[in-house]
């Protein structure tokens, strides 16, 4: 079972700049937890997110001596890629390819046929850095511009993405339009059909409906889940502001209820926790 933590989608739609010091101090506290993987900045442009502008001196405040928590990094475009594969102690590098054409534009200003090239080169890269690509299915469940959205189409441009050699995929609900039927529709085909890929989720939720996809998802077999401290976070474009993260703590839960020995350092998540209102309040 795979938990990565995400920070980063947890602040980027911060208003007030968050201290870079701050912002070091928790990943550092995140990163003492077990999670598998810490989702912790992105290398975009700062006048797309300015929050996350300093990622690099983030990274560089990072201790990772004492750890088998690997980080992650998003990237919009091929210089965030090569911004991101220079830096040693980033292992993943993550890309949103988007199902939705409306939302591939909104998001990385390319289209779906841009983005496919880009992943390529992407990969590319990657190999030979020595880094390990994770495309995330943007709009996974559905879109609100009116773009055609059907399994198919979800389970198309999957195969389309491991044909290119993708190996980790993970389905992104971007607009908390995801339900326990969608989910039991798309992911089992996608483990079934490529069963050499990992595949997880992002999803988004309102509080009330983290549970239900939670479990959902887990019947179906996943094994890598994103989450973040009290569903924090998530896409501005929401129907409401209700619309964040999965909670990590109720994914702890479940995933525990479900006999899941996770080898969580629960002291250390609760020193996460409490230093989490320094940010978020």
């Amino acid at each position: 079972m795979k938990l990565i933590e995400c920070p980063r989608d947890a602040m980027q739609g911060l208003h007030e700049f968050v201290p870079t010091d701050i912002k070091a101090k928790y990943i550092n506290l995140l990163l003492q937890v077990g999670f598998d993987t810490i989702d912790f900045g992105s290398f975009v442009s700062p006048k797309a997110i300015p929050q996350l502008r300093d990622t690099q001196e983030v990274l560089a405040q990072l201790d990772l001596s004492n750890t088998p928590t690997k980080l992650l990094s998003i990237v919009a475009n091929l210089r965030g890629v090569d911004e991101a594969i220079q830096r040693g102690q980033i292992t993943y590098i993550g890309y949103p390819f988007s199902v939705s054409e409306t939302f591939q534009q909104r998001n990385t200003n390319s289209s779906i046929t841009q983005s496919l090239q880009l992943v390529e080169e992407m990969i590319e890269r990657c190999d030979r850095y020595k880094k390990t690509p994770v495309v995330y299915l943007s709009m996974g469940f559905g879109n609100p511009y009116g773009d055609e959205w059907t399994t198919n189409i979800v389970e198309d441009w999957a195969g389309e993405l491991v044909s290119r050699g993708v190996k980790i995929l993970s389905l992104a609900d971007t607009t908390g339009v995801s339900t326990p039927d969608k989910i039991n529709l798309l992911l089992p085909s996608l483990i079934e059909n490529f069963p050499t890929t990992e595949i997880g989720v992002h999803l988004h939720s309102t509080p009330d409906g983290r549970l239900e996809k939670i479990e959902a998802a887990y019947a179906t077999g996943c094994k890598r889940f994103d989450s973040a401290v009290k569903g924090f976070g998530g896409c501005p474009m929401a129907a409401d502001d209700l619309t964040g993260n999965l909670a990590t703590e109720d994914l702890i839960y479940y995933l525990e209820s479900q006999g899941e020995n996770l080898n969580l350092n629960k002291d250390k998540w609760n020193e996460a926790i409490f230093f989490s209102q320094q940010i978020f309040g």
